[in-house]
């Protein structure tokens, strides 16, 4: 992903390098004093601002292709989950989990960064950052293949709507960012969306909040340890592989549905690592391209592929309540863009700072 930095004015920078950012489960997080990113540090004023001509056409138009690809394979994740029915949720996620570490074991292989994946685990402090991150991925991916099994697809889709909203209101409360005004206006929508589908349902949409809620979290405990993406796929991968393992080889027959169902259900399995990556690498590719605003903005494309999957594919129920629920939530993600649009015009605005001249030698 790509690193953004913040100046001591609070203007945000960025960096590109390869392969630098979270690993998120589903879609992007993004925080820009609302959109979370996995390091930030104070940089002098001098340095150089991203500006309008930093990105050739060129390569803004793979950045989108990238991105578009990035997201569009999250958003229709549900699809190939879906295939899956007739094997269990918890079974499905101990085989991506599996799959995804040799998977991305070959890549580090090929491409070379398995000693620096092993680096961070040599750190006791990271090595319980990841811990945690570990936890918090694998709660989101279980409950998200679960949601889409049960016929929640709209409930994940609505939480991954609210994430970076979110994002927003941790930052504020725990991070001690201020909330521009139309920031706040956007936080208090998706709160009062919530609580309307809440009352109207007589159900709290648990499913919503906790995806919402694990992918804040797992977001900002990532911003404590800046791993590369693909590193932090295995890490967090091979921290949970041995359960994984356990648990498939105490299925009957052992590996469960892998040897036991026909050649569609096993190829899926077996594929569920590589489509878990392969986004990532697409995403970890737009990152490098794209400006921060743009990833913000394209970061939408996937719960609303989800929710058409929902609505349209499986006829999952869309009455009143959720009318009204996404029209609050619909709204405040209007002005949340709306603000992350004008703040990127009053930076390009201002004028960029003199070079700080050197002393003759």
């Amino acid at each position: 992903m790509t690193m953004a930095t913040r100046a001591s004015d609070g203007e945000w920078v960025m960096e590109s390098r390869l392969l630098q950012g979270l690993a998120p489960p589903q879609g992007l997080v993004l925080l820009r004093g609302s959109n979370q990113v996995d390091h930030q540090e104070r940089v002098p004023k001098h340095r150089v601002r991203v500006g309008p001509t930093d990105v050739t056409d060129t390569t803004a138009r793979s950045g989108a292709l990238m991105g578009a690809l990035a997201y569009g394979l999250w958003g229709l994740f549900p699809i190939y989950w879906k295939l899956l029915g007739g094997v269990p949720a918890f079974e499905i996620l101990a085989h991506r989990i599996v799959w995804s570490l040799f998977f991305v074991v070959a890549l580090l292989l090929v491409a070379g960064g398995w000693r620096a994946a092993l680096g961070h685990l040599r750190d006791p402090k990271r090595r319980r950052t990841m811990v945690l991150s570990t936890t918090l991925i694998a709660t989101n991916w279980g409950i998200f293949i679960w949601s889409v099994g049960a016929g929640r697809i709209t409930d994940a889709s609505l939480g991954y709507y609210i994430n970076p909203l979110l994002n927003v209101a941790v930052g504020h409360l725990f991070l001690g960012e201020r909330l521009r005004p139309l920031q706040a206006v956007s936080v208090a929508l998706a709160a009062f969306g919530v609580v309307w589908l809440t009352v109207s349902k007589g159900v709290l949409p648990w499913v919503s909040l906790v995806l919402a809620l694990t992918f804040c979290l797992y977001g900002l405990v990532r911003k404590r340890a800046p791993v590369s993406a693909v590193e932090g796929l295995v890490i967090e991968t091979g921290l949970t592989m041995p359960l994984a393992l356990l648990y498939l080889l105490l299925l009957d027959p052992p590996m469960g549905h892998l040897v036991g169902a026909d050649v569609l259900t096993t190829t899926l399995l077996l594929g569920s690592g590589a489509v878990t990556a392969i986004p990532l690498l697409a995403f970890a590719g737009a990152a490098r391209r794209l400006r921060f605003t743009t990833l913000g903005m394209l970061q939408y494309l996937a719960p609303t592929l989800q929710l058409g999957c929902a609505v349209l594919f499986y006829d999952e129920p869309f009455g009143r309540a959720e009318t009204i629920t996404f029209g609050f939530i619909w709204s405040a993600v209007a002005l949340y863009l709306i603000d992350s649009l004008r703040q990127q015009r009053t930076r390009r605005a201002a004028p960029v700072p003199p070079a700080i001249p050197r002393a003759a030698s």
